[in-house]
């Protein structure tokens, strides 16, 4: 099925396009003092939104393709260092653990990139009918690869529009 001579896989494609420019662009060109800034006590830093929001994504795409993840698998984990145990995305982090990200807007952009690359290999290679195979029956109803892929985009924007925000919060405030 087309959308005015573009496939769902393309649309799909131009969605998480979107997320990884908007990501790139929050990101880039700052110092680690601005993409470690908290507006308020317990805020979200911009480094901690663009590697939550990158590790989801490799996550849910790695979990639906039944692939492991780029974090493991290219050695972002080393590379990132962070405190945190191996397969940690940031769900549910306190204020402390939310501080502990701390990385470079190279390194964040980087392994946005690899992800990015990942995700669009792996939304191009489906067929309509996989949009319909259950990939987490923990939920009621169970969720569907097209919810999942719709979900990750929706949470993906709305993590990189909460960076943005705080880019220009900082950029009023840091030098």
């Amino acid at each position: 099925m087309t959308v005015g001579g573009l496939t769902f896989a393309d649309l799909l494609a131009d969605a998480f396009g979107r997320v990884h420019d908007a990501l790139v662009t929050v990101v880039e060109g700052l110092s680690a003092d601005q993409l470690a800034y908290q507006p308020g006590p317990g805020s979200n830093t911009i480094a901690w939104l663009a590697w939550h929001l990158t590790r989801v994504q490799d996550d849910h795409i790695a979990g639906a393709a039944g692939t492991e993840q780029v974090w493991t698998s290219q050695g972002w984990q080393e590379r990132f260092a962070l405190p945190l145990p191996t397969l940690d995305t940031g769900y549910g982090h306190s204020a402390d653990q939310v501080l502990a990200v701390r990385a470079s807007s190279d390194l964040l952009s980087a392994y946005h990139e690899a992800v990015f690359g990942r995700t669009v290999e792996f939304v191009r290679s489906l067929r309509q009918a996989d949009l319909d195979r259950i990939v987490d029956k923990r939920w009621d109803p169970p969720v569907s690869l097209g919810v999942r892929l719709v979900s990750i985009i929706d949470d993906d924007l709305e993590h990189v529009g909460q960076a943005a925000y705080v880019r220009g919060l900082t950029e009023r405030r840091l030098p």
